[in-house]
């Protein structure tokens, strides 16, 4: 598989790579990976790339955006964040990632178990981390049930995991509001943006 070039991107559609990105996780799961030459890739990438997608996940070492997507060198902007949460920072280089080098999508993936919801389930506070769950508890709080406190700690991995697609929907709202660029670039339908949860278990991703 080689890597993408201008006239690959430039024929990729919004739709197009959301299937790049699920047929990429099947053959993850299946462990039937695309065969590609990475050092080969590298060389082809060196005075230029055209990724088709933008993937912010969470820093779990367990969600690799190039790994769990069958990606290679060049296809995907790889943005990771605790949480996958939205800043100012990674709207910036998701408007970048967009409007300047043409990506075609922007996928914002949770996962189960995520190691920063159980923090913000459980309100955890140390050191700079405390600024971070701060961020993340507003997804805690929009979860409703159960309303057992002993039932909304990081105990409750159903609890946990509600909580973390209930971060992704509020990532999702912050893209569309704190960014004019993607959200026209989405109402002009340039650009998908959307939700995932990615099973840590059996490796799919399940689009929101």
């Amino acid at each position: 598989m080689k890597a993408h070039t201008s006239e690959t991107q430039g024929a990729m559609t919004p739709q197009l790579a959301l299937e790049a990105l699920k047929n990429g996780n099947e053959r993850f799961v299946s462990n039937l990976r695309a065969n590609r030459d990475l050092n080969e890739q590298r060389q082809d990438t060196s005075t230029g790339q055209f990724p088709f997608a933008t993937v912010l996940s969470c820093i779990d070492s367990r969600v690799s955006s190039e790994l769990i997507f069958d990606q290679g060198i060049g296809d995907i902007f790889s943005v990771r964040i605790a949480g996958n949460q939205v800043n100012e920072d990674i709207l910036g280089s998701m408007e970048f990632a967009c409007k300047l080098a043409g990506t075609k999508l922007i996928l914002v993936l949770g996962h189960t178990s995520c190691g920063a919801i159980k923090g913000a389930c459980d309100h955890a506070r140390m050191g700079n981390l405390t600024h971070l769950i701060e961020k993340l508890e507003p997804a805690v709080d929009l979860v409703k049930s159960p309303e057992a406190e002993d039932q909304r700690t990081s105990k409750n991995l159903e609890f946990v995991d509600e909580v973390a697609a209930k971060n992704v929907q509020l990532g999702l709202d912050r893209i569309r509001k704190e960014s004019p660029i993607l959200a026209q670039m989405e109402a002009d339908q340039d650009i998908l943006i959307l939700g995932g949860m990615y099973d840590i278990k059996s490796g799919s991703v399940t689009i929101l």
